[in-house]
């Protein structure tokens, strides 16, 4: 096992990122105390920013993937460029602003929860409004409700749940947390060999928390950091193409954990029911 240092670093994903990429960087100053290095694992950006950002700033290092892997698959990639001296990982999108002492208040809680593995903040919407980043797992019930009613009847007992909405602001654990901006304790994250790569886009933060529960780490929500998700160039494109993507993603999901002839006939229908969904929504 590889014995890590203190030291920090974000790694964030880009493709095609716009001016949230300056944002991001920025408000990141703020974030900490700390030197931190950044990583741009970059899956194939066109616009020339993550280059440019790289070449601006010492502490900014660009990383080509090869391709576009998918967000898991280039976040471990990421990870996997820093050297041992770093024990404490930043996984964030670039379309996000820091808050003043975010990174440090999640470290803060780190000593609070040492087995801790990933801790997640408080994420805003660019309205203020609290998005709901620390959630129950999904399990096939309750997953199932959510995907019927969620969309026609946010307020259904199934979502409510699954969503954490009622859910007090406090420190606390949980089923999983938002990939938008996670703190990983590295030895927690190489434990569950990272992102599962196998998730192109969506469910992969899922998929990480369940895994990295079952390892006997702890997801840990903390409030007191705060961030905001902006909402960027490439999250505003494709939309039919992310959503069909969403759903086969839940699919996986589900199916890797509802394996063998007994779950066949059970995963066929939920197929079925994803399949019916997506139509009625790219419509």
């Amino acid at each position: 096992m590889t014995r890590y240092g203190d030291g920090l670093a974000v790694v964030t994903v880009t493709y095609s990122p716009g001016d949230t990429l300056d944002t991001f960087l920025s408000t990141l100053s703020s974030a900490t105390t700390r030197p931190v290095s950044v990583v741009l694992a970059d899956n194939g950006s066109t616009d020339g920013v993550p280059e440019r950002a790289a070449a601006e700033h010492d502490h900014v290092t660009f990383l080509s993937t090869g391709g576009n892997l998918g967000y898991g698959a280039a976040a471990n990639q990421g990870v996997r460029s820093l050297p041992d001296s770093v024990g404490w990982v930043a996984v964030a999108n670039p379309d996000l602003s820091w808050g003043v002492g975010s990174l440090d208040a999640l470290l803060e809680a780190a000593k609070r929860w040492p087995r801790g593995g990933a801790f997640g903040p408080l994420i805003r919407e660019p309205s203020g409004d609290v998005y709901p980043s620390a959630r129950l797992l999904p399990s096939l019930g309750r997953g199932l409700g959510h995907a019927v009613f969620g969309h026609l009847w946010p307020a259904n007992p199934w979502s409510t749940a699954y969503r954490q909405a009622a859910a007090s602001l406090e420190e606390r654990t949980a089923g999983w947390l938002s990939g938008s901006c996670l703190l990983l304790r590295r030895e927690a994250f190489d434990s569950v060999d990272g992102f599962d790569p196998r998730y192109f886009m969506y469910f992969e933060d899922v998929d990480l928390g369940d895994r990295i529960a079952r390892a006997g780490w702890l997801n840990v929500y903390v409030p007191e950091a705060e961030v905001v998700h902006i909402g960027g160039h490439s999250t505003k494109r494709a939309s039919s193409r992310m959503l069909a993507a969403h759903h086969s993603s839940a699919y996986r999901y589900l199916s890797d954990r509802h394996r063998g002839p007994l779950w066949a006939p059970v995963m066929l229908a939920v197929r079925a029911g994803l399949s019916l969904r997506l139509k009625v929504l790219t419509r």
